[in-house]
């Protein structure tokens, strides 16, 4: 339960062998390999390069072509996998597989090439299905659209907005030359769709009375024969592309039997662009290459054995205080406090060289939780999706840390039920008066957020107070633990004393204890300041330190206010559903009420003990800017790899 110590590798080795060890640590996933500290414009380093990025190209490619592939067979061949069903194993042997990696990649190349030929079938379609709307206004129009305007008459196609009578456009254009004509094609609710004819010689005034009116010819000129014939022309064309896009998509939705040998081909991909990504910033020379990264303290011994076959020579230090902001961190925790990662890496990892959070905030964070959710029914629902995903599914990851949390928070829910005498609310009690009115069940509770809230609102303050003292202990360690006595003296020991003081103070037992720790107050705050900045660091501490710590402590009222709107939430669904007095009503509005209560006090328990923890608690102690450590391992999506 602590923060791993983590060993500064630096190795040197053959180049030759170089691809046989990035596997080697790969498969043992203990290594982060960092970008190298070194000064590559140094003359002595000069002989050093980066490796050609040309296989990580390719790798990348070969990846987002198998995951492509699968995107298109979900869509075309989907598959429900069960929801609890675990993550399939796969050995070592069987993921390198060369072979099946190969037809595999020409499977993923033929599914990808049939998407790539249903998507221009669609965009062709598209294309077609504009050129016929494009037509449509003139099918009634019996006359060739590429006909052309002859030395003597003038034919022309256009539109006239919707809102110029026809009658109107005609008349004007008859006023203008009689030797003309304007035929209304077709119409719709913008525009008129026209046929203009007319000689010659009254062309010019024609056309100036209909430019008038807002004509606009019609750009139909790439266009040979009727609108008709070309609009069936259109529609074999579009029959055609539809009969083509049936049979690959027919296909397509054949091959769902292809997606194991996909995924195994989309976890290989993945593991050779990490690897290739890692080989990126190692450093060459002609016959060997340089690494430098991070390995856990527990894992070198291991580590060493498995490379001393190979000609190499390494440098193993422990990281000094300069470089812990470049360390990688790794958490080590049992079952119970490994849950709590969720929490610290949601916020952010403690900085190398600090203390592991888990193990002191996982106590008060399931209790706190239990206590704003305080409900048996409730508990046992987060006890028993924890216990069968954990146990079907075995995720792993932040979905194992979720339902291990869920789980742990669901004991302390239920046990805070159990002394609330909380059932779903008061389900059983409503339930049991509309069968038995004479009997009803009664769960016995030891306090009730309804009849005892001051007392609950007292009892969250006190907790509070031990959470924030904790948290005091802890930074009164730390600043031992780094020689910072006299800041552990004036900043944790004496406010330790005036509460004490206070407390026997207001007990009636003695006030000496309070003028000891007002006298350290006055001497303590800043005291190493001088002259008036003595007088405006006392006024100073004593406001930040009071108002912040009645403030502190004023925050944990929470616990009661969650509490108690959860239990008034389930207690008013019952109630609404035992009004009609029918059981079947009264389930259905109490499963949908104590459904939505459910559901928001899972977010809303979670997201303020959050806040307790990351703004009260770790405020007292918490160092924060940790980097995870990240190994070069095989992370994989759709498979177990079982080592051979």
């Amino acid at each position: 339960m602590a923060i791993v110590k983590m060993k500064h590798l630096r190795l040197v080795a053959m180049r030759e062998n170089r691809d046989t060890l990035l596997r080697l640590l790969q498969r043992m996933g203990c290594v982060e390999i960092d970008e190298p500290s070194v000064d590559e414009s140094n003359p002595a380093w000069a002989g050093l390069t980066r490796p050609e990025a040309g296989n990580l190209s390719v790798a990348r490619d070969r990846h987002s072509a198998v995951e492509r592939a699968l995107a298109v067979l979900k869509r075309s061949a989907p598959a429900k996998d069960p929801l609890l069903k675990p993550q399939p194993g796969l050995t070592e042997k069987e993921l390198f597989d060369e072979r099946a990696a190969e037809a595999a990649l020409r499977e993923a190349e033929e599914i990808n090439e049939m998407d790539r030929r249903l998507n221009a079938i669609h965009a062709e379609e598209t294309k077609l299905l504009a050129q016929k709307g494009t037509l449509a206004p003139w099918l009634s129009l019996d006359l060739p659209l590429d006909t052309q305007s002859t030395g003597q008459v003038v034919i022309q196609l256009g539109t006239l907005p919707a809102n110029v009578p026809f009658a109107q456009a005609e008349g004007e254009v008859l006023a203008a030359g009689d030797l003309s004509q304007l035929t209304l094609v077709s119409t719709d609710r913008e525009q008129q769709y026209l046929l203009l004819v007319c000689h010659v010689s009254q062309s010019e005034a024609v056309l100036q009375t209909v430019k008038d009116l807002g004509w606009s010819r019609a750009n139909l000129r790439d266009w040979s024969g009727t609108a008709a014939e070309n609009t069936a022309r259109l529609d074999q064309e579009l029959e055609q592309l539809a009969q083509e896009a049936a049979a690959l998509e027919e296909k397509l939705s054949g091959m769902g039997d292809r997606r194991a040998d996909l995924r195994r081909l989309a976890d290989r991909t993945a593991v050779e662009v990490s690897r290739e990504e890692a080989r990126g910033r190692l450093l060459d020379t002609r016959q060997t290459f340089y690494l430098e990264g991070w390995v856990p303290a527990e894992n070198w011994p291991g580590l060493q054995k498995a490379i001393s076959p190979y000609p190499c020579a390494w440098e193993v230090s422990d990281p000094t205080e300069e470089e812990y902001p470049s360390v990688p961190v790794k958490l080590k925790n049992n079952w119970f406090t490994r849950p709590l990662n969720m929490v610290t890496e949601m916020y952010s990892l403690p900085a190398y060289g600090s203390l592991d959070p888990n193990p002191l905030m996982a106590p008060f964070f399931i209790l706190f939780y239990g206590i704003m959710m305080a409900d048996m029914g409730y508990g046992l629902l987060m006890m028993l999706a924890s216990v069968v995903v954990l146990t079907k599914k075995k995720p792993k990851g932040g979905m194992a840390h979720f339902f291990g949390l869920l789980g742990l928070c669901g004991v302390s829910t239920f046990v805070m039920g159990i002394l609330t005498g909380g059932f779903f609310g008061d389900f059983l009690t409503q339930i049991s008066t509309l069968i038995n009115p004479d009997n009803p069940i009664v769960l016995p509770a030891l306090f009730t957020p309804l009849n005892d809230t001051m007392m609950i609102l007292v009892g969250a303050m006190c907790l509070g107070a031990v959470q924030i003292i904790t948290g005091m202990a802890i930074s009164f360690y730390k600043k031992l633990r780094d020689g910072q006595v006299m800041d552990a003296i004036w900043e944790e020991l004496t406010w330790w004393i005036v509460f004490a003081g206070a407390a026997l103070a207001i007990l009636g037992i003695t006030n000496v204890v309070l003028i000891v720790g007002g006298v350290m107050v006055l001497v303590g705050s800043g005291w190493n300041a001088k002259g008036f900045g003595k007088v405006t660091a006392v006024f100073g501490s004593l406001y930040n330190h009071v108002t912040g710590y009645f403030g502190d402590i004023l925050s944990y009222s929470r616990l009661m206010a969650l509490m108690l709107a959860g239990s008034v939430i389930a207690q008013v669904f019952n109630t609404l559903g035992a009004i009609p007095g029918n059981v079947i009503i009264f389930l259905i509005i109490s499963l949908v009420g104590n459904t939505l209560n459910f559901a928001l006090n899972l977010l809303g328990c979670y997201v303020h003990d959050l806040r307790l923890q990351c703004l009260e608690y770790f405020g007292k102690f918490y160092q924060d800017g940790g980097k995870p450590f990240r190994p070069l391992s095989w992370n994989t999506k759709y498979y177990d790899i079982v080592k051979d």
